[in-house]
Order: structure tokens, then C-alpha cells, then sequence
């Protein structure tokens, strides 16, 4: 009786860790269980995230590459990615992608590849809605402009601008919260980033953007260096998105309460070239 007991324990066992091997094996979507995607956490209309919510232009256009790679969304593990830690974020394997108005640049292609582009912004400035005497960089001289460590649009204006007290943040959230109460006289990025934060109801009708970019930001999909086989297929991920309609679709739900105005003469752009 005790052998036929144990016999039948032994075999409820091997049952149960079949049953479990079956639930948490290898998914066929994407060759894993799950594809982690750096974003944004603070950019309205871009990657913002809100409680377990994410939302924004960069999290649909990563929702519908991770689809097409064969990954269901419950199945995207969303990552915090912040400029400065872009790059260490791929390099590491942190993460699979970057979908974080990484801005495609040399110097950035020397450490990631990059998918894309999937759009092309510029550089703008933020003020406070009565300050009518700043309108670009070179209104800027002797005043305090702030921008992310890390980012392209604090490279630009370190480089091209240099009387410009320029002060780096670690978000622009920060950036804009100092804005609003007047410890610096303005916030620089990317015009898609800039316009999202003027709509914002804590900052609406308190800030606008100037409306004068000084640059062109191309927006590319980072990931690991020397990934070829996922580069093209995340490619041919962002042609389909602009083919079926997608792109056009994202674009007016994410950044039409802003009223931001797409440049049409550059968008979209078609994604290739890079890897």
C-alpha cells in the first residue's frame, strides 16, 4: 500500500511540473516569452506612463513593431530608458529595442545600430506663455536654458551656443517644472517633446512653444550593434506602418490635442539605410 502511495504522489508530481513546463515554456511570438522595450516615462504624447498605463507616439509605434515580430502586447516588458543610459541600456542587454526619441546620430552609431527612421522632428524651444522676447537660440545669450545630460538637443546648444547658460536635468519634466516657476527662462528639445508638455492641463496656457526649430532630429529605433537580422525586420515592421495607415493614424491621436503641426515635407520618412 505505501508502494502503490508513493507511486501514485510520483506520478501527480510528474503531472504537475508537465503542466507547468507547458504553461512558462518558450513562446513561438518572437522566439521568447517577452520583448522589453525602453521608452520615455515623461513625455506627454510620447512615452508617457501613468500608473500601469503607457501611452504615446514612440509606445504605439513599438506595440505595432512588437506585433509584427511576432509578440502580443501583454507580452512587451515596457523599461524606464533615459537619455544619458540609452546606449548602456542596448550595449548591456538590458533591453531588446529603444523606442525613445533616440535621435540617430554618428556618435551614437558607433556603440547601437538603428532601425528606421520612423520620424523627423527639430529643435525647438519652450517659454512661458508672456515672455514674447524669445523666439530662438540666439535670444538666449546671458539667460538659463535647460535640457537633458545625454541628449542631442544639450550637445547642440553646448557646442553652437556657448554664452548660453545652458543647465542639464535628468528629465525633462524637471526641465519644464522649472520652466513653470521661473528658476530658467526656457526648455530645449525636440518640438514633438516641447509641444506635448505645452498641452499638458498643469502647463496649458502657461507654456508655448517658440516655434522656430534650429535643427533635424531623425528618430530611429535603437538596439544592440551588429543585429542585422532584427534591424531588417524591424524595418520592414516600420514600412508596413506607414503603408496600412498606422503612422498616419498614430500621429493624429498622439499629437493632434497638442495641434502640433507634422512637418509633411520630411514625414514619414522611410526606414532603412541604417543597419
Amino acid at each position: 500500500m505505501k508502494f502503490r502511495r508513493t507511486s501514485v504522489l510520483i506520478a501527480a508530481a510528474a503531472l504537475t511540473t508537465a503542466g507547468l513546463a507547458a504553461c512558462g515554456g518558450g513562446s513561438s511570438s518572437g522566439g521568447g516569452d517577452s520583448l522589453t522595450v525602453g521608452i520615455k516615462y515623461d513625455q506627454p504624447g510620447l512615452g508617457l506612463k501613468e500608473g500601469s498605463t503607457y501611452t504615446g507616439f514612440d509606445v504605439d509605434v513599438a506595440k505595432y513593431v512588437a506585433d509584427k515580430l511576432g509578440y502580443k502586447e501583454d507580452q512587451i516588458e515596457w523599461k524606464q530608458a533615459p537619455s544619458p543610459q540609452r546606449e548602456t541600456l542596448l550595449q548591456s542587454g538590458q533591453v531588446d529595442m529603444i523606442v525613445a526619441t533616440y535621435s540617430i546620430t554618428d556618435e551614437r552609431k558607433q556603440k547601437v545600430d538603428f532601425a528606421g527612421p520612423y520620424f523627423i522632428a527639430g529643435q525647438d524651444l519652450l517659454v512661458r506663455s508672456d515672455d514674447n522676447a524669445i523666439k530662438g537660440p540666439k535670444d538666449l545669450e546671458g539667460k538659463k536654458l535647460c535640457s537633458v545630460k545625454g541628449s542631442t538637443s544639450a550637445s547642440h546648444i553646448h557646442d553652437q551656443y556657448p554664452k548660453v547658460q545652458l543647465q542639464e536635468y535628468d528629465t525633462y519634466s524637471k526641465c519644464a517644472e522649472a520652466l513653470a516657476n521661473g528658476a530658467v527662462d526656457a526648455l530645449t528639445t525636440d518640438n514633438t517633446i516641447l509641444a506635448g508638455y505645452a498641452a499638458q492641463p498643469q502647463y496649458k496656457g502657461k507654456l508655448k512653444v517658440a516655434g522656430n526649430t534650429f535643427s533635424e532630429e531623425v528618430y530611429g529605433i535603437g538596439i544592440k550593434k551588429g543585429d542585422k537580422d532584427k534591424c531588417t525586420k524591424i524595418n520592414d515592421a516600420l514600412k508596413s506602418m506607414v503603408d496600412d495607415g498606422s503612422w498616419d493614424k498614430f500621429v493624429k491621436k498622439n499629437f493632434g490635442p497638442a495641434n502640433f503641426k507634422v512637418d509633411e515635407s520630411k514625414n514619414p520618412p522611410k526606414p532603412g539605410g541604417n543597419c
